[in-house]
């Protein structure tokens, strides 16, 4: 499942933000990443309201490990003993130490992202089932023989990163969620909730954070 080949993530700093050369996006704002990723991807699927043993979550666009380990922290927060499910689709990875800068502006997340940084994507634990699935998601999603029951939509801008947001992704996206299993990305581009409407996701466009008018979130019915 991870045998397709890795292609090292190109990105450049600027104003101590990771931003992607490829997309020319940023991974997120230093200034309110954490709490944009609390409010989108944890708030939009209703975590951890929702966490129970053997919860899964999938994610399309590791990046930074950023939404990982807020998901991680709201899980042992929410006193967990067993491994919270963490599976991510991931073209072009970070290496580990662009990954340690890019954390190391969250100084709340230090003890995870030092636990990450030693685990690497792959890894098990008390509280942190985690793997990270390196390769074209168009590829990599369909391959998949698991099912999520919430899920981060994490990927570069729909106008950047088109081929992450097509009609043929969201279908595999529905065809990997649970019965009752939910959504949440960022972006609110119509064609993206059209095509989550069209493979069963009933679609919602509650607030955005901070300036962003709106997000998308949904649940599969």
């Amino acid at each position: 499942m991870n045998s397709h080949k890795a292609q090292k993530a190109d990105l450049e700093w600027r104003d101590g933000a990771p931003v992607s050369v490829r997309f020319d996006d940023p991974y997120f704002s230093v200034n309110d990443g954490l709490a944009e990723a609390r409010h989108v991807f944890l708030g939009g699927n209703d975590l951890p309201e929702r966490f129970c043993e053997g919860f899964h979550v999938a994610e399309l666009g590791f990046g930074s490990g950023l939404n990982l380990l807020a998901a991680w922290k709201a899980w042992e927060e929410a006193g967990a003993k067993t491994p919270l499910r963490f599976t991510s689709f991931e073209a072009f990875p970070m290496d580990r130490e662009q990954m340690a800068r890019a954390l190391a502006v969250w100084p709340e997340l230090a003890e995870y992202a030092e636990r990450l940084l030693a685990g690497g994507m792959h890894m098990q634990t008390d509280t942190l089932d985690l793997n990270v699935i390196i390769g074209d998601a168009r590829q990599t999603l369909p391959e998949w023989s698991g099912k999520a029951d919430a899920w981060f939509l994490d990927g570069f801008s729909p106008a950047r990163n088109p081929e992450l947001w097509s009609p043929e992704i969201m279908r595999a996206v529905s065809q990997h969620t649970t019965p009752n299993g939910t959504f949440a990305t960022y972006t609110a581009a119509g064609h993206v909730r059209r095509a989550l409407i069209d493979v069963g996701f009933n679609v919602s466009r509650p607030a955005g954070h901070g300036n962003k008018r709106h997000m998308s979130a949904g649940v599969l019915t």
